[in-house]
């Protein structure tokens, strides 16, 4: 028997251009400069405006033509030693004497190692998204969450988390042994499996970092040693071992890496102890429309004997690029107001340039100053650089928890990183602190936080325990 039923529902729907979007908020500089030449390319509509220096130096090229159209005063002159020619390309005083390597980036050397995987297309992607988002150390610092929803709005396909982890597997068993690892202790772990497994030595450091290593400095040292049925001469040797292996495993993978030049994307100025924002560079205004193909669209839509799909392509190109154009000025808008609500927040920060001047703050912050949702601040500050008076900053480290101290003030979680760092680097390296004693250097500075905050905090900062630092010394 057929029966009508009438139910409501609720559905969040984004639309594509919505999600075009958020994928222009996630560009940086570089990747912006590419997506405009491709938008330009596909669309004979859309066209480009040349700097003011580029026009300029182009009317230079056609003057200084000029000096070479008498081709037998050229031919002819009175120095055409290859010496001369020479010296046109390269300083006398410092004229290379032997080829330049070339230097091939770790990731590339993994892309192609990772070729020879027998798996799907799909993986091929996932694996190239998870090898570009390394650190340069060869770590995973990124979430998988976060780079899945990235995958997901970028190809417009979703992506689970389960499949990131599967293909990050893969990429963990290539060289050099510890790469993609997500934590120093994992590395570690890494590397050890790589090795004769029926070593007593292998198996008990296994064991060690599976179990005890992040209460290594927690738990007394004969409590471990009784945990683990081992005396005090083989818990040296299975330190000893650890101590052998790469922290990070690109340190010695790749010795000669190349300078590579950071684009920022946001430029601030201190201008009269006045901070000025503003864009590297703004493309809103040098992208337009092309006046001539303009006519064209008006003929073509009181032309009613032009076929009607040459309209509906021409329209279509048409309304493309000016969504464009207005997607790239609410891009440049938006980042702007996002980077000034940042430099507000941290204002002391950015005058003086003091790390420990930077304050508490999380996206929401910014997003409720903004008036944007917090995934739009997330994706506009991701992978994005400042340049500032003291140097380049990646927007990422500005965002930090807090900590209540002592007098009741909250501190960044970035203040007391530096802190233990220093306190660390000031150490007696026979007796380094131990993260108890680290907790009470702590509170007499006035950050009272636990001991468990401050292991995580030193493994943050890739700083090993203490009994390692000891045989590091």
């Amino acid at each position: 028997m057929l029966q009508q039923n009438l139910s409501q529902k609720q559905q969040l729907k984004i639309l594509p251009q919505q999600i075009q979007l958020l994928n222009l908020f996630h560009l940086n500089t570089l990747e912006l400069e590419q997506k405009i030449q491709q938008e330009i390319e596909e669309n004979p509509l859309l066209e480009e405006t040349p700097p003011e220096d580029d026009i300029s130096l182009e009317k230079f090229n056609r003057e200084s033509l000029q000096d070479f159209k008498d081709y037998e005063e050229y031919a002819y002159d009175d120095f055409p030693d290859y010496k001369t020619e020479y010296e046109n390309y390269f300083n006398s005083e410092k004229v290379p004497e032997r080829a330049l390597p070339e230097i091939t980036d770790f990731r590339q050397i993994l892309k192609e190692q990772f070729k020879f995987n027998n798996c799907s297309e799909q993986d091929k992607m996932l694996a190239e998204h998870l090898i570009d988002s390394l650190s340069e150390e060869g770590l995973l610092e990124q979430n998988l969450e976060d780079i899945a929803n990235d995958i997901s709005f970028r190809f417009k396909s979703w992506i689970e988390v389960e499949d990131l982890e599967r293909v990050l597997k893969q990429i963990q068993e290539l060289e050099p042994a510890g790469i993609g690892a997500r934590s120093i202790c994992e590395s570690l772990l890494l590397q050890l499996k790589r090795m004769n497994g029926k070593r007593p030595d292998v198996k008990m450091a296994i064991k060690l970092l599976e179990v005890h290593f992040s209460e290594l400095s927690s738990r007394n040292m004969d409590k471990i040693m009784q945990l683990l049925h081992i005396d005090e001469e083989e818990i040296k040797i299975v330190l000893k071992l650890i101590a052998s292996l790469k922290m990070k495993p690109v340190t010695s993978f790749n010795s000669s890496t190349a300078n590579l030049n950071i684009i920022p994307d946001f430029i601030v100025t201190n201008e009269d102890n006045s901070l000025e924002v503003s864009l590297y560079r703004q493309r809103s205004s040098s992208l337009h429309i092309n006046k001539s193909w303009m006519d064209r669209v008006k003929g073509t839509e009181s032309n009613h004997n032009t076929d009607k799909a040459t309209r509906q392509y021409i329209r279509n190109k048409m309304n493309s690029a000016q969504w464009f154009i207005s997607a790239i000025h609410q891009r440049e808008s938006t980042m702007l107001n996002v980077m000034k609500a940042i430099v507000k927040l941290q204002y002391d920060y950015f005058q003086e340039g003091d790390i420990k001047l930077i304050k508490p703050m999380i996206l929401k912050n910014v997003a409720d100053i903004v008036g944007v949702d917090i995934s739009t601040v997330s994706r506009i500050t991701s992978n994005k650089y400042v340049a500032t008076p003291f140097g380049t900053l990646l927007l990422k480290d500005l965002f930090t928890e807090g900590i209540i101290n002592q007098e009741g003030q909250t501190i960044s979680n970035r203040v007391i990183q530096t802190t233990i760092e220093e306190v660390i680097q000031t150490e007696d390296k026979q007796r380094p602190y131990t993260d108890q004693q680290l907790v009470a250097i702590l509170s007499d500075k006035g950050y009272s936080i636990a001991r468990r905050t401050v292991a995580k905090y030193r493994e943050i900062l890739q700083i090993p325990v203490a009994q390692m630092r000891t045989l590091w010394a």
